[in-house]
């Protein structure tokens, strides 16, 4: 029990987030520019039609994809079988591959912070498509060990949008940067950082824990 109490302590974090998430984005189907991240935009960025399909396309997927990719940690769902494990992880991968990285991309293009920001939003969105589509393919070819190591990587960016505001915060109050530099900064370090820690913990055998969870409960499913 001991060693599944930080995965535990993620998951819980991870869930406020997402809870936390929903409320900041339900005023956002009002459909109004004046709302909180919009009023950040020119008129005529909230007037472009390409810019409001990737916004509410964006917000809407990613929150979705991340409470898909952390139901697939939880041990309760792993005992209830592979096929939930599969369809969860379909609507993981065609989520992002689909929807949340393309649109993603749009989003970039209109980035605040000029090439700066929008090169680093760009780059994450095409580093995710890439680590999902890897774990997709890893699992068609049911190279399961490399599988989950790619799903570790892509959902270490999924993850970048609970970074980003947790580097924000500590950045902006504890260490007092200006507002530009604190932007600048997490654009960047939101998913590198992410990336890094999930290259260290799957080096530590983090997917290989997680395969091995998966492989026993199965075969525990399966002797019932």
């Amino acid at each position: 029990m001991l060693r599944k109490l930080p995965l535990l302590l993620a998951a819980l974090l991870i869930a406020a987030f997402a809870a936390l998430m929903l409320t900041k984005t339900l005023p956002y189907y009002s459909f109004e520019k004046g709302t909180h991240f919009l009023t950040t935009k020119s008129d005529e960025t909230n007037d472009n039609p390409w810019f409001r399909l990737g916004f509410y396309v964006h917000i809407t997927t990613s929150l979705v994809v991340l409470v898909l990719g952390l139901l697939q940690w939880l041990p309760v769902v792993a005992r209830c079988g592979p096929r939930l494990h599969r369809w969860l992880g379909y609507g993981y991968i065609v989520g992002i591959l689909g929807l949340a990285a393309p649109s993603g991309l749009i989003l970039a293009r209109f980035a605040n912070g000029g090439l700066v920001a929008q090169v680093g939003f760009t780059l994450q969105c095409v580093v995710w498509w890439l680590s999902t589509w890897l774990a997709y393919r890893a699992a068609r070819r049911r190279q399961w060990p490399r599988h989950v190591e790619w799903q570790v990587r892509s959902y270490a960016v999924t993850l970048a949008a609970l970074a980003l505001r947790g580097e924000s915060y500590v950045m902006y109050y504890a260490l007092h940067t200006k507002p530009i530099e604190t932007y600048l900064t997490v654009t960047w370090l939101s998913w590198v950082g992410n990336l890094l820690l999930a290259e260290g913990l799957v080096e530590l055998g983090l997917g290989r824990y997680f395969l091995r969870e998966l492989l026993n409960r199965r075969r525990r499913t399966l002797t019932l």
